[in-house]
Formats: structure tokens, sequence, C-alpha cells
């Protein structure tokens, strides 16, 4: 008896579970590009505070390198310190000499006056931190030197001094050594050098954008970062380069790091 054998049918996949399968792909792929896309997203955030974190720590280890190294100036007021605005931005003025120099030319030596000051930025139409430097012994103290960009996209620049007991928002008499000088000897922020000055930088949250001038008089949308820094002089003892004569104390400090607060 023979038999036969009838060969199998062959099973593919039916509608309903391509249509099935296709829904399940489309949901991971969409879950997969939802992630990429948030982490994108998030780098694009990130990495702007990330550059101007690193410009902010920057700025301040320079500045706070060069007052630790503060001696007087040569003619005048011995360190002065103005306050100032531009608008409603914080835009003080410091001008000092320092120590915190190494001599590139012949002549030179470590001694080097010194100014910190806010403009607008000519590229970005916002502020900008720049340094003035003049290695030699200028008849004016104010005056020549070369000048540096330090930061762009400041949205404010602010200095107080401590005197061992108080904090001001000024230092030195701007007419010292003239007819118009009001020193008063009463006053410890009118002449010699502060035991400490802190440093206060607000700066852009992101990478600064070139605006038109009507953009950079309206307040900007993002709050600015900022940092803050005290940073003590390092004052010889028992000369009259101290600015009080009074008991001293330590300053608050914040522990000479940058602090980045949106």
């Amino acid at each position: 008896m023979k038999t036969v054998v009838t060969p199998g049918r062959r099973q593919g996949f039916t509608l309903i579970e391509l249509l099935i399968s296709a829904a399940m792909m489309a949901v991971v792929l969409g879950a997969a590009y939802a992630c990429l896309s948030a982490g994108f997203s998030g780098q694009r955030v990130v990495e702007p505070r990330s550059d101007t974190l690193q410009k902010a720590r920057i700025v301040l280890q320079q500045i706070s390198a060069e007052l630790r190294a503060a001696c007087p100036l040569p003619r005048g007021a011995a360190f002065l310190g103005v306050r100032r605005t531009l608008g409603t931005v914080d835009a003080d003025n410091l001008d000092f000499a320092t120590h915190h120099h190494s001599p590139r030319n012949p002549g030179e030596g470590d001694f080097c006056e010194e100014s910190l000051f806010v403009e607008r930025d000519p590229v970005g139409h916002g502020y900008a931190l720049w340094r003035r430097r003049n290695p030699t012994l200028a008849f004016d103290p104010l005056s020549g030197g070369s000048r540096e960009e330090l930061a762009d996209g400041l949205r404010g620049f602010r200095l107080e001094y401590f005197d061992g007991e108080d904090w001001y928002d000024a230092w030195g008499d701007p007419h010292a050594g003239s007819a118009k000088s009001q020193s008063r000897p009463d006053k410890p922020n009118s002449s010699g050098l502060p035991e400490a000055v802190r440093v206060t930088l607000w700066l852009e949250p992101s990478s600064p954008r070139p605006r038109s001038e009507t953009d950079a008089r309206r307040p900007a949308s993002d709050p600015p970062l900022m940092f803050q820094t005290v940073v003590r002089l390092n004052l010889p003892t028992g000369t009259d380069a101290a600015s009080s004569s009074g008991p001293t104390s330590s300053p608050p400090t914040t522990g000479g790091q940058p602090q980045g607060t949106p």
C-alpha cells in the first residue's frame, strides 16, 4: 500500500501581524528620536553655560592674581576705585598698580599700572570688560599702555572694598595730589590700599549674539549668571599701605572660587 505524503503549506505573516509590527517599530523609533532630540537640546543649553563658566573663572583668576600683588600707584591716589553705571548696568572702574607682571621688553620690571573698566562692545552691541596695562612709570598713571578685552557678553561689573571693618562702594580720592583733593583723614577709604576687594561679575548665560543698538537697550529675557569672589591683598605690615590703623577683621569670603547662579 503506497502512502501519499501531502506537502505542508508554507505559513507567513498575516496582514494584522504586519500592521502590529509596523506600529511597534514606529513607537520604538519615535521614543529613540525623542531621547536623541532631548540629548541634543540639553547639550545646546549646557555648552554655552559651560563656556560662560570657564570664561568667568579665567577672568576672576586673572583679576585675583593681580589684586593680591597690588601696590600703590606712583602719583595721586594709591588705589582708585570709582562706582560707575552705564544705563542700568553696573560698570565700576578700578585703577591700581601691581607686581604681578612678567617683563617682556628691556627696561621693564615686575611693576605694572593697571585699569579695569567697562565699555560698549563694538561687535556685539552689548558690554565688555577691558583691562589696560602699562609696565612703565608714566607721568599719568591712569593712561597709556595697551588694552585688551577680558570678557564680552557682560551684564554688570561691581567692585567693593574692605578696610578691615566695613565694605565701601568706592575707594580713594580721584583728585588726590591736586588742589581739588577732598581726602579726609577720618575716612578710611580715602587713601592707602584696601585689605580686600569683592569682585562681582554678571555674564550672559549663553554666547552673546550681535544685536542692534535698540535691542541692546532692552532688558534681556534670560537672567544673567552671577560670579563672585573676595580677594585679600598681600599688604606689607607695619607700613602706611594699609587703609586703616584700627583693628582688622577677616572679610566674608566665598572660598576664592567663582560661584555661578542662574
